[in-house]
Protein backbone atom coordinates (compact mmCIF):
# COMPACT_ATOMS: atom_id res chain seq x y z
CA UNK A 1 0.00 0.00 0.00
CA UNK A 2 1.05 3.22 -0.38
CA UNK A 3 0.03 6.73 0.17
CA UNK A 4 -1.46 9.87 -2.37
CA UNK A 5 -1.85 13.67 -0.90
CA UNK A 6 -2.36 11.43 2.58
CA UNK A 7 -4.58 9.01 1.49
CA UNK A 8 -4.01 5.30 1.19
CA UNK A 9 -3.92 3.82 -2.06
CA UNK A 10 -4.29 0.00 -2.48
CA UNK A 11 -1.76 -1.70 -4.94
CA UNK A 12 -2.68 -4.24 -7.12
CA UNK A 13 -2.19 -7.88 -6.07
CA UNK A 14 1.03 -9.03 -7.44
CA UNK A 15 -0.76 -12.77 -8.70
CA UNK A 16 -3.48 -9.95 -10.49
CA UNK A 17 -0.46 -8.50 -12.51
CA UNK A 18 0.15 -11.66 -14.58
CA UNK A 19 -3.12 -11.20 -16.09
CA UNK A 20 -2.05 -7.78 -17.85
CA UNK A 21 -0.85 -9.62 -20.94
CA UNK A 22 -3.97 -12.06 -21.14
CA UNK A 23 -6.07 -8.90 -20.90
CA UNK A 24 -4.47 -6.92 -23.85
CA UNK A 25 -4.16 -9.87 -26.51
CA UNK A 26 -7.59 -10.37 -25.89
CA UNK A 27 -8.33 -7.02 -26.02
CA UNK A 28 -6.10 -6.77 -29.78
CA UNK A 29 -8.03 -9.84 -30.73
CA UNK A 30 -11.12 -9.35 -30.13
CA UNK A 31 -10.77 -5.51 -32.05
CA UNK A 32 -9.68 -7.20 -34.83
CA UNK A 33 -12.70 -9.18 -35.27
CA UNK A 34 -14.73 -6.70 -35.19
CA UNK A 35 -12.66 -4.59 -37.93
CA UNK A 36 -13.64 -7.58 -40.15
CA UNK A 37 -10.56 -10.06 -39.03
CA UNK A 38 -7.32 -10.17 -41.21
CA UNK A 39 -4.36 -12.06 -41.00
CA UNK A 40 -3.70 -11.38 -37.40
CA UNK A 41 -6.82 -12.87 -35.73
CA UNK A 42 -5.62 -16.38 -35.80
CA UNK A 43 -2.03 -15.70 -34.10
CA UNK A 44 -3.40 -13.30 -31.56
CA UNK A 45 -6.05 -16.26 -30.98
CA UNK A 46 -3.67 -18.42 -30.64
CA UNK A 47 -2.03 -16.56 -28.40
CA UNK A 48 -5.01 -16.39 -25.77
CA UNK A 49 -5.02 -19.44 -23.80
CA UNK A 50 -0.58 -19.61 -23.26
CA UNK A 51 -1.12 -16.33 -21.82
CA UNK A 52 -3.33 -17.27 -19.56
CA UNK A 53 -1.62 -19.78 -19.00
CA UNK A 54 1.38 -17.91 -17.25
CA UNK A 55 -1.16 -15.93 -15.78
CA UNK A 56 -1.91 -18.88 -13.80
CA UNK A 57 1.61 -19.94 -12.88
CA UNK A 58 2.23 -15.88 -12.08
CA UNK A 59 -0.66 -16.55 -9.79
CA UNK A 60 0.25 -19.78 -8.25
CA UNK A 61 3.44 -18.39 -6.94
CA UNK A 62 2.33 -15.74 -4.82
CA UNK A 63 -0.66 -17.84 -3.30
CA UNK A 64 -0.94 -20.06 -0.52
CA UNK A 65 -0.03 -23.59 -1.73
CA UNK A 66 -3.64 -25.16 0.10
CA UNK A 67 -4.78 -22.17 -1.46
CA UNK A 68 -6.53 -24.70 -4.61
CA UNK A 69 -5.55 -27.85 -2.87
CA UNK A 70 -4.14 -29.66 -5.94
CA UNK A 71 -6.16 -27.96 -8.28
CA UNK A 72 -3.08 -25.96 -10.42
CA UNK A 73 -3.19 -28.83 -12.63
CA UNK A 74 -6.75 -29.28 -13.59
CA UNK A 75 -7.14 -25.61 -14.28
CA UNK A 76 -3.82 -25.73 -16.48
CA UNK A 77 -5.12 -29.37 -18.31
CA UNK A 78 -8.14 -27.17 -19.34
CA UNK A 79 -6.32 -24.83 -20.88
CA UNK A 80 -4.17 -26.70 -22.42
CA UNK A 81 -7.13 -28.39 -24.04
CA UNK A 82 -8.71 -24.89 -25.20
CA UNK A 83 -6.07 -23.88 -26.35
CA UNK A 84 -6.10 -27.50 -28.98
CA UNK A 85 -9.71 -26.27 -29.55
CA UNK A 86 -8.71 -22.90 -30.12
CA UNK A 87 -6.50 -23.91 -32.77
CA UNK A 88 -7.81 -27.50 -33.83
CA UNK A 89 -7.58 -25.93 -37.73
CA UNK A 90 -4.28 -25.14 -37.69
CA UNK A 91 -2.56 -27.79 -35.46
CA UNK A 92 -4.58 -30.93 -37.25
CA UNK A 93 -5.39 -29.47 -40.98
CA UNK A 94 -5.44 -32.84 -42.01
CA UNK A 95 -8.62 -33.53 -39.92
CA UNK A 96 -12.41 -32.19 -39.71
CA UNK A 97 -11.86 -28.96 -37.44
CA UNK A 98 -15.25 -28.50 -35.96
CA UNK A 99 -15.74 -32.47 -34.56
CA UNK A 100 -12.00 -31.93 -32.84
CA UNK A 101 -13.15 -28.41 -31.26
CA UNK A 102 -16.16 -30.06 -29.99
CA UNK A 103 -13.86 -33.23 -28.46
CA UNK A 104 -11.09 -30.83 -27.33
CA UNK A 105 -13.31 -28.05 -25.57
CA UNK A 106 -15.63 -31.44 -24.29
CA UNK A 107 -12.02 -32.48 -22.95
CA UNK A 108 -11.56 -28.56 -20.67
CA UNK A 109 -14.96 -28.77 -19.79
CA UNK A 110 -14.78 -32.28 -17.60
CA UNK A 111 -11.47 -30.98 -16.16
CA UNK A 112 -13.49 -27.77 -14.92
CA UNK A 113 -15.97 -30.09 -13.88
CA UNK A 114 -13.40 -31.82 -11.74
CA UNK A 115 -12.00 -29.01 -10.67
CA UNK A 116 -15.38 -26.51 -9.70
CA UNK A 117 -16.76 -30.34 -7.72
CA UNK A 118 -13.40 -31.26 -6.23
CA UNK A 119 -11.43 -28.27 -5.44
CA UNK A 120 -13.46 -24.97 -6.01
CA UNK A 121 -16.66 -25.84 -4.12
CA UNK A 122 -18.05 -23.54 -1.08
CA UNK A 123 -21.75 -24.28 -1.35
CA UNK A 124 -24.69 -26.49 -2.63
CA UNK A 125 -26.00 -26.41 -6.17
CA UNK A 126 -28.68 -23.65 -5.91
CA UNK A 127 -31.98 -23.68 -7.23
CA UNK A 128 -31.70 -21.26 -10.03
CA UNK A 129 -28.91 -23.36 -11.63
CA UNK A 130 -32.42 -25.03 -13.14
CA UNK A 131 -32.13 -21.99 -15.43
CA UNK A 132 -28.74 -24.18 -17.13
CA UNK A 133 -30.98 -27.27 -17.76
CA UNK A 134 -34.03 -24.93 -19.59
CA UNK A 135 -31.09 -23.54 -21.64
CA UNK A 136 -29.46 -27.08 -22.84
CA UNK A 137 -33.27 -28.22 -23.70
CA UNK A 138 -34.10 -24.63 -25.40
CA UNK A 139 -30.99 -24.85 -27.71
CA UNK A 140 -30.95 -28.52 -28.41
CA UNK A 141 -34.66 -28.38 -29.41
CA UNK A 142 -33.50 -25.44 -32.00
CA UNK A 143 -30.44 -26.56 -33.08
CA UNK A 144 -31.10 -30.21 -33.35
CA UNK A 145 -32.68 -30.14 -36.92
CA UNK A 146 -29.61 -27.51 -38.17
CA UNK A 147 -26.42 -29.71 -37.22
CA UNK A 148 -27.65 -32.58 -39.17
CA UNK A 149 -24.95 -35.57 -38.65
CA UNK A 150 -23.00 -33.60 -35.64
CA UNK A 151 -26.28 -33.73 -34.18
CA UNK A 152 -25.03 -35.87 -31.19
CA UNK A 153 -22.06 -34.79 -30.71
CA UNK A 154 -23.72 -30.83 -30.09
CA UNK A 155 -26.09 -32.74 -27.98
CA UNK A 156 -23.14 -34.49 -25.78
CA UNK A 157 -21.34 -31.16 -25.92
CA UNK A 158 -23.65 -29.47 -24.55
CA UNK A 159 -24.51 -31.38 -22.00
CA UNK A 160 -20.95 -31.09 -20.58
CA UNK A 161 -20.96 -27.34 -21.13
CA UNK A 162 -24.01 -26.98 -18.60
CA UNK A 163 -22.61 -29.67 -16.24
CA UNK A 164 -19.74 -26.81 -16.11
CA UNK A 165 -22.07 -24.09 -15.54
CA UNK A 166 -24.18 -25.66 -12.95
CA UNK A 167 -20.95 -27.30 -10.75
CA UNK A 168 -19.93 -23.50 -11.00
CA UNK A 169 -22.62 -22.34 -9.00
CA UNK A 170 -20.94 -24.35 -5.95
CA UNK A 171 -17.99 -21.50 -6.66
CA UNK A 172 -16.84 -18.41 -5.54
CA UNK A 173 -18.45 -15.49 -8.00
CA UNK A 174 -15.55 -15.10 -10.33
CA UNK A 175 -16.10 -18.51 -11.39
CA UNK A 176 -19.69 -18.27 -11.77
CA UNK A 177 -19.72 -15.43 -14.10
CA UNK A 178 -16.86 -17.01 -15.84
CA UNK A 179 -18.54 -20.19 -16.63
CA UNK A 180 -21.79 -18.38 -17.45
CA UNK A 181 -20.03 -16.09 -19.91
CA UNK A 182 -18.31 -19.46 -21.29
CA UNK A 183 -21.66 -20.62 -21.75
CA UNK A 184 -22.84 -17.77 -23.48
CA UNK A 185 -19.73 -17.80 -25.55
CA UNK A 186 -20.29 -21.04 -27.13
CA UNK A 187 -23.97 -20.04 -27.25
CA UNK A 188 -23.54 -17.72 -29.54
CA UNK A 189 -21.00 -19.52 -31.74
CA UNK A 190 -23.31 -22.14 -31.88
CA UNK A 191 -25.84 -19.44 -34.06
CA UNK A 192 -23.18 -18.23 -35.45
CA UNK A 193 -21.95 -21.93 -36.94
CA UNK A 194 -25.76 -23.40 -37.26
CA UNK A 195 -27.68 -20.19 -38.03
CA UNK A 196 -25.59 -17.51 -39.36
CA UNK A 197 -28.76 -15.80 -41.07
CA UNK A 198 -29.49 -14.84 -37.73
CA UNK A 199 -25.96 -13.26 -36.27
CA UNK A 200 -25.44 -9.54 -36.66
CA UNK A 201 -21.62 -9.01 -38.37
CA UNK A 202 -20.41 -8.30 -34.65
CA UNK A 203 -21.05 -12.01 -33.91
CA UNK A 204 -17.41 -13.46 -33.67
CA UNK A 205 -15.90 -10.31 -31.75
CA UNK A 206 -18.91 -11.47 -29.33
CA UNK A 207 -18.08 -14.97 -29.60
CA UNK A 208 -14.20 -14.24 -28.40
CA UNK A 209 -15.30 -11.23 -25.75
CA UNK A 210 -17.26 -13.39 -23.99
CA UNK A 211 -15.25 -16.84 -23.92
CA UNK A 212 -11.72 -14.73 -22.49
CA UNK A 213 -14.02 -12.99 -20.35
CA UNK A 214 -14.83 -16.18 -18.86
CA UNK A 215 -11.90 -17.90 -19.10
CA UNK A 216 -9.93 -15.08 -17.22
CA UNK A 217 -12.52 -15.18 -14.67
CA UNK A 218 -12.32 -18.61 -13.91
CA UNK A 219 -8.83 -18.37 -13.62
CA UNK A 220 -9.31 -15.33 -11.38
CA UNK A 221 -11.91 -17.21 -9.27
CA UNK A 222 -9.66 -20.39 -8.81
CA UNK A 223 -6.47 -18.20 -7.74
CA UNK A 224 -8.55 -15.95 -5.49
CA UNK A 225 -10.23 -19.32 -3.81
CA UNK A 226 -10.10 -18.98 -0.12
CA UNK A 227 -7.32 -21.12 1.56
CA UNK A 228 -7.98 -24.34 3.41
CA UNK A 229 -11.97 -23.69 2.56
CA UNK A 230 -13.77 -27.00 2.65
CA UNK A 231 -16.88 -27.71 1.06
CA UNK A 232 -19.80 -26.67 3.47
CA UNK A 233 -21.92 -30.36 2.15
CA UNK A 234 -22.70 -31.95 -0.88
CA UNK A 235 -25.26 -31.71 -3.08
Amino acid sequence: MSFVGGAPVRRASPQWRGFVPFAAISAVHVAILLAGGGPLAQPTKLLLMPALALAVVWGIGSISRQQLRGGPGLLLLALLFSWLGDGAGTFFPFAPTLPLMLAFFGVAHLCYMRLFWRRLALRRIPWWALIYSAWYVGLLWFMWPRTGSLAPAVAVYGVVLAGTAVLSTRCNPLVVWGAALFLASDSILSFTLFAPELMPGFAKGAVMATYTAGQGLIAAGALAHPAGRRRRTSP
